[in-house]
C-alpha cells in the first residue's frame, strides 16, 4: 500500500477495527479447518477445496495486511458535535441540482470510505472537492466529462440526525 495517509471517520475507523477483529479471529479459523478437512481428501495435487481454502487463505491474510497498512497511517476525523459552517470531512451537506431541482444529502468522506451508492461521496471526488470548504448557500460548479452540474449547498450537519 502506498505512504498516502488514510482520512477516516470514526464510523469508517470503527468498521475497520471490527473486520480486522473478525478476519483475525473467526475467519482464520474457519478457513484453517476448511484447509484441514480439504487435506483429508487425499491427493493434494487434484483437490480443488484444498485449492478454493488455500485462495481464501491468501485472501484473508492479504485483507488483514492491507486493514493494518490503513489503520496505521489512518487518520480519523471527529465529530465533537459542533455545527460547523463550512464543508468538510465528516460533513453531512444537503445539495439542490440546479437543473433539474433534486435534493439530495451526501456525507463527505475520506476515498477509502466512498460509497455513493450509500450517499458517501469523497473528498477527492469531483463534487467533494467542489464543495470542500464552503458554506451554505453557496453554489458551485463540476465539471463532469458531459460539461458542468450546478449544486447550491442549502445545509451542512455534523451528523445525519434530524433536527
Amino acid at each position: 500500500m502506498s505512504e498516502k495517509e488514510v482520512i477516516l471517520t470514526r464510523e469508517g475507523y470503527n468498521k475497520l477495527v471490527e473486520e480486522l477483529h473478525y478476519l483475525e479471529t473467526k475467519r482464520r479459523r474457519e478457513v484453517a479447518q476448511r484447509i484441514k478437512e480439504s487435506i483429508e481428501f487425499g491427493d493434494l495435487s487434484e483437490n480443488s477445496e484444498y485449492d478454493d481454502a488455500k485462495n481464501e487463505q491468501a485472501f484473508v491474510e492479504g485483507r488483514i495486511l492491507q486493514i493494518n497498512d490503513m489503520l496505521s497511517m489512518a487518520r480519523v476525523i471527529e465529530d465533537n458535535g459542533y455545527k460547523s459552517s463550512r464543508v468538510a470531512i465528516g460533513s453531512y451537506v444537503v445539495l439542490l441540482d440546479v437543473e433539474s431541482g433534486d435534493e439530495e444529502e451526501y456525507q463527505i468522506v475520506g476515498s477509502f470510505e466512498a460509497d455513493p451508492t450509500n450517499h458517501r461521496i469523497s473528498n477527492e471526488s469531483p463534487v467533494g472537492r467542489a464543495i470542500m470548504g464552503k458554506k451554505a448557500g453557496e453554489t458551485v460548479q463540476v465539471r463532469v466529462p458531459e460539461g458542468s452540474l450546478e449544486y447550491k449547498i442549502l445545509e451542512i450537519k455534523k451528523s445525519n440526525v434530524k433536527k
